[in-house]
């Protein structure tokens, strides 16, 4: 039996070995493939109605727990009233008489699912430039917003995107499920109206900056360092250089000086913030956050949304890149690799069970 157990973990060896260099083939391959992608692609926005998708949910629990004859009942007045509804705008359609419809709010949803880089900046600004050409003071914009944070510049160009809508007088609402601390506050504090899970994570006004330094390594090998610079501040800490206490001061001030600027930032668009008690770095679940004033609201957007489907037509925007035949194959060779690597861990998972 030990004799099977032992070859069984060889294959698993063989074959896991054998999935890591495929997964860093295609990893290769999708790297090379990405070189040439940073020029400007087509895509196209396109607009969902999340009112159509709340009725079809309504109408499947209702098909399901109704009794057939009420269910056929309640279709028979449905159906009716979508054809009263109808004859009336085709009705207002040919007097020209748009004002009921007009005046209806509009509600436009917008995901952000930050990473590091804010890589959702360039979706966000043409999702935002598409509503912007039709968008009406009464409208809303809410934007369900997911990051912990990220480089400042890319941050920051967020959140200059979101000031284009608040620059139109246009409501913003911004609904955080589980986090927006660092950048992701950066962008959300511009809400006229922000809201928070009970349990999301908000807050983390701070600036942080981490440089490994393998100076003392390279002396131990007789490895010289040379950098050349012109300015007396080009380079202020290196990675393989020595690191002088004057360059390392002159790094601490400018991160001080970016607090400084974040932290002036979010005072501007939340005044109501006690600045210097909140700025300190840390992060606050939605119970205590509201507590604290860095948000307005405990509520998930599900509720929000759902209840703002009741009174305006309410349209998920999103702006989706053409996805060339190169981006599909490589898509599918990642699932694939992916679900074989999945299939191979849960055998190795197994084996351990098995073996005792």
């Amino acid at each position: 039996m030990s004799e099977f157990f032992f070859e069984y973990g060889l294959f698993v060896a063989k074959a896991f070995t054998g999935l890591v260099v495929f997964l860093l083939l295609i990893l290769g391959v999708v790297m090379i493939s990405s070189r040439g992608r940073h020029q400007h692609r087509d895509g196209e926005v396109e607009l969902t109605s999340l009112n159509d998708q709340f009725d079809d949910m309504k109408e499947t629990v209702e098909a399901a727990v109704l009794d057939k004859e009420a269910y056929k009942q309640m279709l028979k007045a449905q159906k009716k009233q979508d054809k009263q509804e109808e004859k009336e705008r085709k009705k207002a359609a040919k007097t020209g008489n748009f004002a009921q419809e007009a005046d209806k709010k509009r509600i436009y949803v917008l995901d952000f699912d930050g990473d590091i880089k804010a890589s959702e900046v360039e979706p966000l600004r043409e999702e935002i430039s598409a509503i912007l050409t039709y968008i009406r003071p009464e409208d809303e914009v809410v934007i369900r917003l997911e990051s912990a944070g990220g480089l400042v510049h890319t941050y920051g160009l967020a959140a200059s995107q979101l000031e284009r809508i608040k620059a139109r007088g246009v409501p913003l609402t911004v609904c955080v499920d589980q986090v927006a601390a660092s950048g992701g506050y950066l962008m959300a504090c511009l809400a006229d109206k922000l809201l928070a899970a009970p349990f999301a994570l908000v807050g983390s006004i701070g600036v942080i900056a981490q440089v490994p330094n393998f100076h003392r390594v390279l002396k131990k090998h007789d490895v010289d360092y040379e950098m050349f610079t012109a300015g007396e501040y080009k380079r202020t800490v290196t990675m393989f250089g020595e690191n002088t206490e004057k360059g390392k001061q002159k790094f601490v001030e400018e991160l001080e000086d970016t607090h400084a600027l974040f932290k002036e930032f979010v005072s501007q668009y939340r005044p109501q913030l006690d600045i210097e008690k909140v700025a300190t770095g840390e992060v606050w679940f939605g119970k205590r956050a509201i507590e604290e004033k860095l948000v307005d609201e405990l509520t998930t957007s599900d509720d929000y949304l759902m209840k703002a489907c009741e009174e305006a037509d309410v349209y998920r925007v999103r702006y989706e890149v053409k996805k060339t035949l190169q981006d599909k194959i490589s898509e599918m060779t990642i699932k694939t690799a992916d679900g074989l690597f999945s299939r191979i861990w849960s055998r190795v998972s197994n084996s351990r069970f098995l073996s005792r």
